[in-house]
């Protein structure tokens, strides 16, 4: 298996000398999350998921040099102009590597998941208490049917609002209804957990509070 990491890591090296979007690097080891997200799915999740949605999206706009240098919010607030023989790529392929740039900034070792004053005060001023907060994320990211994400986002106007999106969506996206920063997000796609957790997704959900990086919820409300 080291083998193949790095024969797979130098390809990666290689191709991303060229290309506008790259896959970045872990802040942490494939190990540093468990026992709530095994090595294995995160080797898996980071290599061959995000490394497959970061290919595809430089793939679809190579032919569209004028898109390939626009920053990835750009090509989301705008999806009616991307032109149409790529624009499901995109939207797939774009939502999957922006999405999953956030996900692993908002993970943590659970020894450094430590919630803020700040961060408390605020989820407790918007939704009456950190319970109330945790339940409303948690059936957003249960009930979502198939695969999707469940969003924490801070919208226009400041408020916070619990939404949850199919596939690779997500709420920066001009298509989608529900608009927003997003200040936390959780996969629920299958591969997310399937290893761990087989069927019980929301075994998945409850354990992924043991693992944010509230230090970046942070500083995403306050932006």
């Amino acid at each position: 298996m080291r083998k193949n990491a790095f024969i797979f890591t130098m390809l990666m090296v290689a191709f991303s000398l060229s290309a506008q979007y790259q896959l970045p690097k872990l802040a942490y080891s494939y190990s540093a999350l468990e026992p709530y997200i095994d090595s294995a799915t995160m080797y898996i999740h980071y290599n061959n998921h995000h490394g497959a949605y970061t290919k595809n999206l430089n793939d679809a706009l190579a032919k569209y040099p004028e898109l390939q240098k626009k920053p990835i919010n750009e090509l989301f607030a705008n999806m009616d102009q991307i032109p149409e023989d790529i624009k499901t790529s995109v939207r797939n392929n774009g939502g999957g590597y922006y999405n999953h740039v956030l996900f692993w900034e908002l993970l943590s070792p659970a020894s450094q998941s430590l919630m803020s004053p700040y961060v408390e005060a605020e989820l407790k001023k918007a939704f009456g208490s950190l319970d109330k907060f945790k339940a409303e994320f948690e059936k957003a990211a249960t009930t979502r049917f198939g695969s999707g994400w469940a969003w924490l986002i801070k919208e226009k106007n400041g408020a916070y609002r619990i939404v949850s999106t199919a596939n690779q969506d997500n709420t920066l996206m001009s298509i989608n209804k529900a608009q927003g920063h997003p200040v936390l997000a959780l996969d629920v796609w299958e591969h997310a957990y399937y290893l761990k957790y087989q069927s019980k997704r929301a075994e998945y959900v409850k354990n992924f509070w043991k693992i944010v990086n509230w230090k970046k919820v942070e500083e995403l409300m306050k932006k």
